[in-house]
């Protein structure tokens, strides 16, 4: 098959989260699994500096699209990091080149609904003028949400009989690009699809819905989640829709791209270990607490978090639980940014526990990998998880996730009283500071016990969260919405 794959965002090119994991590792996973990809991002500052290989994308038509009253030129760029996997830049320097992705100063670019459906125009663009035609097309998240209603207008109005199928994943319904009413104008489309079954929500226009309504089929990033997002307490008003189309609502769980996030190659990492030995792991705690200025204590436990400081992650019951808990013999680091008042909170814990706590604001690729070395436990409370990927990522590294059993923690992390034999973390259900609480003392107790611990962190390490298996999954997506079974 022939796949092309849209997204804001895309690793390693650019990224803020883990869109652009899923993304990247996808794309390169179904090249290796036989299928030919493309993989289309826009052109953001320093891609061209980091990537100089750059060339033109060959089309049969230029781009030059309208955008409401206006006409917008672009440019479109290209190279091949993998066999049959090529990656396709957006190069229109008004809307991407910016400090930022989507915000700045803690606030969205007053033009971003331009931004994304010129975006999402080009997609399409793309699409219907390659010089080969594209089985499948495959966007991600509200940026490319109206691709699929894009293709189905050209499809059923302007005769493009050749058009590919659509596929969209929702990676976190809470995003949903919601913009006023005037901005549908952008769009170009007749008024008819501006409805209560279209993309008018709440007399506004939303991108995610444009996308969850017009898709062929729709897939989320964990199986949990695809069932969570069809209720009223996590369908962000949108629950309705979702169960009216869960006859294609497909829940597949992201995969880890071992690749790169391993113990025994990485180059992050002070020394390399594994599941048959993990002395290096002690290795890598003390230069980690070395690092962060911690006392290098090694038989203190010692706990870590690299996240967006947003309340979704349940960082105001973590912070609540660590002033409970840092009474105890426990050392916590931090990694992460977002909302002020959470920034601020952790440093202050910081100040007040010198000692035990460690805060770094900010993202640092190469100190997320220490932190999922170094630590013994690796807390991810979150309110509510579509995937998550660093509870993955810890058990890889043989660091013991806690966990709120929702999304796809849920679905990754087994505790003990679900299969004692293969148990790798440690879940708790209620969202409040007092069911973390309690989960960390379970930890604190299975880190008292080293055969146990090592057990769990055995376990942890043999879990296979593989992109081969979930590409397997996409491929079986495909292939149903192309009629091609076998």
């Amino acid at each position: 098959m022939r796949i092309l794959l849209a997204s804001s965002e895309a690793h390693p090119y650019s990224k803020t989260g883990g869109l652009a994991d899923m993304v990247g590792a996808l794309g390169k996973h179904l090249a290796r699994a036989g299928e030919e990809v493309v993989l289309l991002t826009p052109l953001y500052a320093g891609v061209r500096e980091r990537f100089p290989g750059l060339q033109p994308f060959p089309l049969d038509a230029p781009l030059d699209l309208p955008l409401g009253d206006a006409r917008v030129k672009g440019g479109l760029w290209h190279l091949q990091p993998e066999p049959r996997f090529t990656v396709c830049f957006v190069d229109q320097p008004g809307f991407y080149l910016r400090s930022s992705l989507y915000h700045e100063n803690g606030a969205d670019y007053p033009d971003n609904a331009e931004r994304f459906l010129f975006f999402s125009k080009a997609v399409v663009h793309v699409a219907r003028h390659s010089k080969q035609p594209f089985d499948v097309l495959h966007v991600h998240d509200w940026q490319t949400g109206f691709v699929p209603l894009f293709v189905h207008h050209e499809r059923t109005r302007a005769g493009w009989g050749t058009a590919p199928r659509t596929c969209m994943t929702i990676h976190n319904l809470a995003y949903q690009g919601v913009f006023p009413a005037g901005r549908y104008v952008l769009t170009n489309l007749p008024p008819d699809y501006f409805t209560a079954d279209g993309v008018e929500f709440h007399g506004q226009m939303s991108c995610l819905k444009a996308g969850i309504t017009y898709a062929d089929i729709l897939t989320t990033v964990s199986p949990r989640y695809a069932r969570e997002i069809t209720t009223p307490e996590l369908g962000c008003g949108l629950d309705a829709l979702l169960r009216r189309r869960n006859s294609s609502l497909v829940g597949i769980l992201n995969g880890v791209d071992y690749d790169e996030w391993n113990t025994d190659r990485n180059p992050h990492l002070a020394r390399p270990y594994s599941v048959d030995d993990l002395s290096g792991k002690a290795v890598n705690k003390q230069k980690l607490q070395r690092e962060l200025g911690l006392p290098e204590t090694p038989d203190v436990p010692l706990f870590g978090s690299v996240s967006r400081l947003v309340e979704q992650k349940g960082v105001d019951i973590q912070l609540s639980a660590l002033e409970e808990m840092l009474s105890t013999n426990l050392q916590f680091v931090l990694l992460g940014s977002g909302q002020a008042s959470f920034e601020e909170a952790y440093r202050a814990l910081a100040r007040r526990y010198p000692t035990k706590v460690a805060v770094r604001i900010g993202y640092d690729a190469g100190l997320a990998h220490r932190i999922e070395a170094g630590c013994d436990f690796f807390l991810m409370p979150s309110r509510f998880e579509p995937c998550g990927l660093n509870q993955m990522y810890s058990l890889r590294y043989g660091t013991v996730p806690i966990v709120r059993a929702t999304g796809g923690l849920d679905d990754t992390v087994i505790d003990v009283t679900e299969d004692a034999d293969r148990a790798n973390g440690i879940k708790f259900l209620q969202y409040t500071s007092r069911a973390l609480a309690r989960s960390i003392r379970k930890a604190l107790a299975l880190y008292g016990d080293k055969e146990l611990l090592v057990h769990y962190r055995s376990n942890a390490m043999l879990a296979d969260f593989s992109w081969e298996r979930t590409t397997a999954r996409y491929i079986e997506v495909y292939r149903r919405l192309t009629g091609r079974m076998n």
